[in-house]
């Protein structure tokens, strides 16, 4: 998807400011919404914005779709960041079941082209999300849910990825997939050498307490804490080589809390294995809400500086 800033500044700053006003999120709110009296903030410079990703970011089956095989939304958090930021240029070549290795080369069932292809020397602003597709988020939800079968006690999921020696296979391929990251962030540098680049954690999937995963995400309670780990260990990995590559990191995990899958229908911002709307956002994904909530924090990220969303 490629958008170029139309030539009204005067209303796109005003579009600026009734989009920031609805995106913002007050704590303790059902949905991502305007907090009053917030303080302005300098406009940011005209940004030459490119999304790179996976599902989190394209935001599947949200509408409205653009691009069908990718299931990329035009209402996911990179596009909606890019119409706050009112940048002059924005390209999304996030897509579907995209691993670190489609940064480099073309993914065939969905034919999106190499990720990184969309950079150039005059790309001033990168965003990255990537990493559960590595780790095979698919063979997780797979083989640690119980959609069709009476939900077992225990924690069969943690049993089935802890390998012969004691080890955690998920733990494994998070550490494996470090330097695959690291070595995107690199060529992102190296292709963009102007651009800030930013990389987006993965949102809560699961409640702090554990209580309603059990109904939303037909997995085992002894199982509650090991996939959240999970995620908690994913997202820390990729704050780490953010901070190593000179990146900024974007704690979406904390921005998402409280409106997790397992969370009552009203108040989710991830969806569970039947989405509350059919058709309108993917199981286990941010649903349009998500994708708002995701869009806050990258926004107050770059307006308010690198130390803003780090923690």
């Amino acid at each position: 998807m490629t958008y170029t800033r139309p030539n009204t500044p005067r209303l796109a700053l005003n579009a600026l400011g009734a989009t920031a006003a609805a995106l913002a999120l007050t704590a303790g709110t059902a949905s991502p919404a305007g907090a009053a009296g917030a303080p302005d903030r300098p406009r940011p410079r005209a940004e030459r914005y490119v999304a790179l990703g996976d599902s989190f970011t394209a935001g599947p089956l949200i509408p409205r779709q653009v691009n069908f095989l990718c299931s990329r939304s035009d209402t996911n958090y990179p596009s909606l960041t890019a119409r706050s930021l009112d940048v002059a240029a924005f390209r999304d070549v996030s897509c579907i079941n995209a691993k670190t290795d489609h940064m480099w080369r073309y993914q065939a069932v969905t034919g999106n082209p190499a990720q990184l292809n969309a950079l150039g020397t005059d790309t001033t602003l990168v965003s990255l999300g990537i990493g559960g597709n590595d780790i095979n988020f698919t063979e997780i939800l797979l083989k640690c849910t119980f959609p069709f079968s009476p939900i077992p006690e225990g924690s069969p999921c943690q049993q089935r990825f802890t390998n012969a020696d004691g080890t955690d296979e998920l733990a494994k391929r998070t550490d494996e997939t470090a330097p695959k990251v690291g070595a995107v962030l690199h060529e992102i540098h190296a292709r963009a050498p102007h651009a800030r680049v930013v990389v987006v954690g993965y949102p809560a999937l699961l409640s702090e307490d554990g209580q309603g995963c059990r109904e939303s995400l037909k997995i085992a309670d002894g199982d509650i804490p090991y996939l959240r780990g999970t995620v908690r260990r994913l997202n820390a990995m990729l704050r780490r080589e953010a901070v190593a590559a000179g990146a900024m990191y974007v704690n979406t995990y904390a921005t998402t809390v409280g409106h997790d899958a397992c969370q009552a229908p009203e108040d989710r911002w991830i969806e569970g294995m039947n989405p509350v709307e059919p058709g309108r956002a993917a199981s286990f994904h941010p649903n349009a809400d998500g994708e708002r909530a995701m869009a806050e924090a990258v926004t107050d990220a770059l307006l308010d500086g690198p130390a803003a969303k780090q923690r």
